[in-house]
């Protein structure tokens, strides 16, 4: 009965509470007088279907929920625990030459041969990338055409004349 009050108090919502005790079946407990509680149930009963379902809780429901988030994350996590082991094995292998690549199982050199071309993937689109920026041209309002190398020198010019008028 306390909780239901602080959240009636801390929500700024009209709730009630009827409790059934096994030893008084006849007898229930009721938050916060059996008036009240007629009233919140009342109004509860006049909202259409729709509307209750969308604020409806079930505790059933939710936990599966928080199962299914939780077992999404731990697929995440040993995703990355994988790809950092390959990665470390990547980095053994290139480091230091050895063929310990040899003695691992398939899966091994399987995840070594993905996560290689992943990473590959990854720079080739980061090359790609860089090299349309430096390819696009910017026309100023003056029709001045600028690549973005000359836009940085530009914008450190203007950067450094700002600098020098604060000093001033």
């Amino acid at each position: 009965m306390k909780k239901i009050s602080e959240i009636t108090v801390l929500c700024g919502i009209e709730a009630c509470a009827v409790v059934y005790s096994p030893d008084m079946p006849n007898k229930p407990e009721i938050w916060p007088s059996e008036s009240g509680a007629r009233s919140v149930i009342s109004k509860f009963n006049g909202v259409s279907e729709a509307e209750k379902s969308k604020k409806m809780f079930c505790q059933e429901s939710f936990i599966r929920q928080r199962i299914e988030k939780g077992q999404e994350q731990l697929k995440k996590l040993k995703n990355e625990n994988r790809k950092r082991e390959i990665n470390l094995l990547m980095c053994e292998y290139l480091t230091h030459g050895s063929n310990n690549l040899d003695s691992n199982n398939l899966n091994y050199l399987k995840d070594f041969s993905f996560f290689t071309d992943q990473d590959l993937d990854e720079i080739r689109n980061k090359i790609t990338v860089e090299q349309d920026q430096e390819e696009t041209p910017v026309i100023y309002s003056r029709g001045e055409t600028l690549t973005p190398r000359e836009q940085t020198q530009v914008q450190g010019s203007r950067t450094n004349f700002a600098k020098n008028r604060k000093l001033n």
